[in-house]
């Protein structure tokens, strides 16, 4: 290929107006084919356009034939819903179809989920233009147009003639086809040709070999699990205790950037910025309660009423003088002249107007002291006052101070993106119907739940299937969208644990642990790498759904709290009474727990919630803290009732 191929990204959505390019999955492939990762290209026009036959029609013929576009990819609108209609325009905009670039997206994509045989692809070309169409989801777009990647710039040469790279990629594919032992005669009746049909069969047939994907992608994976026999018996990384772990995950957790939000949007943002009062507060003097501004010279006695003072009225327009005094409302400026309150309970009513509606007189039972129940100006704030210290977590009453100084935009710190990644090839969406040999996946929903529940962004990754490249493809995927990788299963010492390989052969990541000395959750991995120039942190906790949890719990949200800013990101722990006793494993454990706290107990009572096999997700249901107990002994087997162990707290 002599040049960058000159692409077009056509979104089909109703949600978008015409020429407003906002779309996930349109944004996303503009992104990929701009930085070179799927093929050198440059994105000449990019348009969302509405579920209409027409529209779509005349758009691709423009590009086609006005801007000469070498490849058009569209999104949405390829599956069974009646607005679906994507494959039916394209039918009709292209001369000649290439359905083995459809083949391609459907086989790979079924290897992820059997749901892609809802997907409708068409694949074409119109002149020398190249159209593909790909699925609506952002996730799924990337993965499809990634199947295909290797090919488009070889099919864009074709199609352009452009016979020197041509012939390169020919002479390439028969040297390569010379080292396929078990397809050499196949091989051998397909020379390069410049014929469409001939290339398509030489192509498929060269791609026979386990080589990684090209220098235009990287779809399949570098890393080789085939060597079951060879595998490591015992894990080669060492063991390291719990709080060894947390300190090395703390230790890459770079608080995220700052961003400027509405004070409404900020509530569990951590604050950027010191605030300082512009105004008092009161930014008058104020009646503490309902009753009477009056001169506290005067003492007891009857006074004339001589008007009132509401909360939002102009005390300029009222004022005491000696005899006379003015009724006011709780939170109402004091009038001029008066130095003090005088609440309702402690005066007479004296004389009234005819209308038995107005006070004319009334008469103070108690002497008033200078000062009594007024707020005087400034009192709760002053002016220049720090009210909030950067650093500080918004919460409700912050928010309420925000707003009391007049704060509408505030300075806070990010907070980062995750993404969740199930792993395995038993599991399926929650959604559908139980297929004999699968679970359905309660991972991705519970680690979704606890993250959303203390409001971090999260990103459902799917689930990979137990094979690099499907492993590979999610993690790529995942990585484009997400700050930090939580990925469940794939992490012990089974033939399908194949995150660590992935990781180090595909991501160059570095792997910081890989075992730590805990249950559950001994296999738990840790690991940081360069993606797109960012750095990327990857948890890689068990498959086992209380495992999954209790790692959570100790790992992620700590991480999470201090890469947001919080000054104090450990988790909290009290302490608390066994009320049985309870058998100690080798292993230091995390305990499930229910606490009660009953009259006249100093400490709360720990109940075991039952069977604690990490598999059992009804031991999390009810627990309220994951009680820390240490390893079992020669002299220490069990913990008798009553023994005082630390309770981690769950849901704070």
């Amino acid at each position: 290929m002599s040049e960058k191929i000159s692409v077009g990204v056509l979104t089909v959505s109703d949600r978008c107006s015409t020429g407003e390019a906002t779309d996930e999955s349109g944004a996303n492939l503009q992104s990929l084919i701009s930085s070179g990762e799927l093929f050198p290209g440059t994105v000449d026009q990019y348009l969302c356009v509405a579920d209409d036959c027409s529209l779509i029609i005349k758009t691709l013929i423009s590009w086609c034939e006005v801007h000469k576009l070498q490849l058009i990819l569209t999104t949405g609108g390829t599956g069974f819903s009646p607005r679906d209609i994507t494959p039916e325009a394209v039918k009709k905009v292209i001369g000649r179809e290439a359905p083995g670039l459809s083949v391609c997206m459907l086989t790979e994509s079924l290897k992820i989920t059997p749901l892609a045989m809802l997907s409708r692809p068409v694949c074409g070309y119109r002149g020398r233009t190249l159209i593909v169409t790909l699925p609506g989801s952002k996730k799924a777009s990337e993965e499809c147009v990634r199947f295909i990647a290797p090919a488009i710039p070889h099919a864009v040469d074709l199609l352009m003639d452009w016979k020197v790279p041509v012939e390169k990629t020919h002479d390439a594919l028969q040297a390569e086809g010379s080292s396929c032992r078990h397809h050499t005669t196949a091989c051998q009746h397909h020379q390069p040709s410049a014929h469409q049909h001939q290339h398509a069969h030489h192509y498929h047939h060269h791609k026979c070999h386990h080589h990684q994907r090209d220098e235009t992608g990287n779809t399949t994976s570098k890393a080789d699990v085939t060597r079951i026999s060879g595998r490591p018996r015992k894990s080669p990384y060492p063991m390291i205790s719990v709080s060894e772990a947390l300190e090395i995950i703390l230790s890459h957790a770079d608080q995220c950037t700052n961003k400027v939000v509405p004070m409404q949007d900020a509530l569990g943002f951590v604050l950027a910025q010191d605030i300082i009062a512009n105004d008092p507060l009161p930014p008058f003097p104020a009646s503490i309660k309902d009753g009477y501004a009056v001169l506290s010279s005067d003492g007891a006695g009857v006074r004339v009423v001589d008007g009132d003072s509401a909360a939002g009225c102009r005390p300029e327009k009222l004022k005491v003088s000696s005899g006379k005094c003015v009724r006011v409302n709780t939170g109402a400026p004091i009038p001029l002249g008066a130095d003090a309150v005088v609440q309702v309970e402690d005066t007479e009513l004296v004389k009234e107007a005819n209308d038995g509606r107005t006070e004319l007189e009334i008469k103070i039972l108690k002497a008033p002291s200078k000062g009594q129940d007024i707020r005087p100006l400034g009192c709760d704030i002053a002016v220049g006052q720090k009210i909030l210290s950067s650093g500080t977590l918004l919460g409700p009453a912050e928010l309420g101070l925000l707003a009391t100084v007049g704060v509408t935009n505030v300075l806070v710190v990010s907070k980062p993106t995750f993404a969740v990644l199930s792993t395995g090839n038993e599991l399926q969406e929650p959604g559908e119907a139980l297929r004999e040999g699968h679970i359905r996946d309660s991972n991705k929903t519970t680690l979704k739940a606890l993250l959303r529940q203390f409001d971090y962004p999260v990103v459902d990754a799917g689930i990979a299937k137990d094979n690099p490249t499907s492993l590979l493809t999610s993690i790529r995927s995942a990585l484009n969208q997400a700050d930090i990788l939580v990925t469940t299963g794939g992490v012990s010492m089974g033939e399908r644990d194949m995150l660590r390989p992935v990781l180090t052969s595909d991501f160059n990541a570095e792997i910081h642990f890989a075992q730590v000395f805990m249950k559950p959750g001994k296999p738990t991995t840790f690991a940081t790498c360069q993606f797109n120039g960012h750095k990327k942190l990857i948890l890689g906790l068990p498959g086992n759904p209380v495992s999954a949890v209790v790692t959570a719990t100790l790992y992620i949200l700590p991480l999470c709290r201090k890469m947001s800013g919080r000054s104090t990101y450990e988790n909290t722990c009290i302490r608390a009474k066994l009320s049985t006793s309870i058998k100690l494993d080798p292993r230091p454990e995390y305990h499930r727990a229910l606490l009660c706290w009953s009259p006249g107990i100093d400490l709360p009572v720990a109940h075991s919630t039952g069977n604690q096999l990490s598999s059992r997700l009804l031991s999390m249901a009810s627990a309220q803290a994951l009680l820390k107990l240490p390893p079992a002994t020669s002299e220490t087997q069990s913990l008798p009732d009553g023994t005082v162990v630390e309770a981690l707290l769950l849901n704070m």
